[in-house]
């Protein structure tokens, strides 16, 4: 991708903002998703921010995503909630569901929110930040449609289910965000874009061979879980996990349907100062965990670094200098605001 060309950060959430409004979505249902896919950019992950924002409108187009909908809640217990997502789009979803187990947890310490028939939440770190930055402890995970097979498996079975670990640290956060893939599908379609094979194996060719062309691993949903064996079982539970506890569709009932939607995501939070930690002696433990990581050797060429870590240098570089976008999909998104 061509990321030559800089947009400054409060330009393209407004672009993106009036697209929604003209698609039919609510003023302030518009703001907040708008404000999520820019934030995603913004920390450099173009794959899940602007670059997948066409799509996005064509699964509104297919109503799939439903701009009008409203979530309701179906269960509530005090430290546990259970929500229907009623199709509408999975950022808003998501964002109302972590802020409810936020809510949850300041009052009782700990609270979780299940959450069923939602839609993709587009960059699962968002939410692990916005746990963080309410002093939170935030775990949140959703399974997807099969894009990845089982260990030994030739054909999609398990989804790529990513999975979100955040910790409050100083004014920042750390925070891991993967897909139970080697590399996202997000990834991997922005290196088959540039005609680049991956630096890794990204998954499998029609022979079974591990592979590091994207267009051979996008063309059969052969992705290679992360950690071989582990991460595949680790997919699995995920999928247990958040369709059980959601009462929602598990990815073989998704994928059923040919298309993505109507998934199952689930949210937990600790709230660190209610369950009798000093804010501050919990930073300085971290940070004496991220001091000894850091004095890490390393292979020549080599850096170590904590997660979140890459994205927070990222976020900055990018509101000093604007947001790298891709000049055709930044030009096709401007038209639709005419």
């Amino acid at each position: 991708m061509d990321t030559t060309l800089r947009v400054p950060y409060q330009q393209l959430k407004s672009t993106l903002e009036t697209v929604l409004k003209k698609t039919g979505f609510p003023d302030q249902k518009a703001a907040l998703c708008a404000e999520l896919f820019a934030k995603s950019s913004l920390d450099g992950v173009a794959s899940h921010g602007l670059n997948r924002f066409p799509s996005f409108l064509e699964q509104v187009k297919r109503r799939h995503v439903k701009p009008d909908a409203e979530p309701e809640i179906e269960f509530s217990l005090p430290v546990m909630e259970r929500w229907n997502g009623k199709q509408g789009p999975g950022m808003y979803n998501a964002k109302l569901a972590m802020g409810r187990a936020i809510d949850l947890a300041a009052e009782n310490g700990i609270g979780c929110v299940a959450l069923n028939n939602t839609n993709h939440w587009m960059r699962a770190g968002n939410y692990g930040w916005q746990a963080a930055e309410a002093g939170c402890i935030g775990i949140c995970f959703t399974n997807t449609i099969p894009n990845m097979p089982a260990w030994g498996g030739s054909e999609p079975k398990l989804g790529n289910n990513p999975l979100v670990l955040a910790v409050p640290y100083k004014t920042e956060a750390i925070v891991l965000d993967m897909a139970m893939t080697q590399y996202s599908y997000g990834k991997m379609s922005m290196y088959e874009g540039e005609k680049k094979e991956l630096p890794y194996p990204a998954g499998f060719d029609a022979e079974g061979a591990l592979t590091h062309n994207p267009a051979e691993v996008l063309a059969r949903q052969l992705a290679l879980p992360a950690g071989l064996w582990k991460g595949a079982g680790l997919s699995l539970m995920l999928d247990i996990l958040a369709s059980g506890l959601s009462g929602g569709k598990a990815s073989h009932e998704i994928g059923a349907q040919g298309e993505e939607y109507g998934i199952s995501q689930f949210f937990l939070c600790f709230h660190i100062e209610k369950l009798g930690w000093i804010q501050e002696e919990m930073e300085k433990h971290f940070s004496r965990i991220l001091e000894d990581l850091k004095q890490s050797a390393v292979f020549a060429g080599g850096e170590v670094s904590y997660p979140g870590e890459k994205s927070l240098e990222r976020r900055k570089e990018n509101l000093a200098l604007g947001v790298p976008v891709a000049p055709d999909i930044w030009e096709q998104v401007q038209q639709l605001c005419g």
